[in-house]
């Protein structure tokens, strides 16, 4: 009894400092261009904004994609079958100069410390390719990311992706909110597992899911802790460039030292 109210007092504090830090740093967001504060706005509303390398324009891009592209033909040689479960293969890439200088760039972070309203940690990036599943295991069960109270991954498709491919899919944020009697249907079940989509469709209609399909190019840059999400079962290989950003300091950092330590292997390059 006594532990449980020391840790609703430790959160009730770790709250009132999170807004104090909110409200003195307001004066400290870095101005950002008006064509960057649709992005900003779309976050702030929906949890997620749509746009593309091509849109974003950064010098950058070309190293990035150069670099994505000498590394995927070594990705998914192993013997991958159609089958239930096939574990995404999974790079970090942090390290390389060409990858991490992309989600470096100014503009971008920029845009997202006025989303988050506090300095951004930059954590990493991985280079990922899915691979055919018939049926829903790990990220492919809805979930909440649980790093800080606000976790940006930044999604780069790297070939086109339709249905079959297995796009990223959220529901939208106002139907999971905590004003919402959604979110305390979802709150055990998301606790102690993901959810598949029969769970999830006796809660919130799959009418209201949110699929993102896309060119190669699109970028999605998401709160996916805001956002119940997941990534859906495919039919076909889907490859992926991931970058991931929390408020600095984070709330749990020890959770985010998988996009630069050894979690993952790094490949040669």
């Amino acid at each position: 009894m006594l532990n449980a109210i020391k840790d609703k007092i430790e959160a009730l504090n770790s709250e009132v400092d999170y807004r104090i830090r909110l409200w003195r740093y307001t004066a400290k967001l870095p101005a950002i261009e008006e064509r960057d504060r649709r992005m900003v706005n779309a976050l702030k509303h929906e949890g997620i904004c749509i746009t593309s390398l091509a849109e974003l324009g950064f010098d950058s891009t070309t190293q990035l994609l150069n670099a994505a592209h000498t590394i995927l033909p070594s990705m998914g040689q192993g013997n991958y079958k159609d089958s239930d479960q096939n574990p995404p293969e999974i790079y970090t890439v942090t390290h390389i100069p060409d990858f991490y200088n992309w989600g470096n760039e100014p503009r971008l972070l920029k845009i997202l410390e006025n989303y988050v309203g506090l300095p951004i940690a930059y954590h990493g990036v991985q280079i990922r390719k899915d691979f055919v599943n018939t049926n829903q295991f790990s990220t492919m069960l809805w979930h909440r990311d649980s790093e800080d109270r606000h976790i940006i991954k930044l999604i780069i498709y790297l070939n086109d992706v339709e249905e079959k491919h297995g796009p990223f899919e959220y529901v939208p944020a106002h139907l999971t909110s905590i004003n919402s009697l959604n979110f305390y249907r979802l709150y055990s079940k998301l606790y102690n597992s993901g959810i598949n989509d029969e769970e999830l469709n006796k809660i919130v209609p799959k009418s209201a899911w949110r699929s993102c399909t896309g060119a190669a190019g699109t970028v999605i840059i998401a709160d996916t802790q805001r956002l119940l999400h997941h990534g859906t079962v495919r039919t076909q290989e889907r490859s992926t460039l991931f970058f991931a950003y929390t408020t600095n300091p984070a709330k749990r950092p020890g959770l985010c030292t998988q996009y630069w330590d050894d979690t993952f292997p790094k490949p040669n390059y």
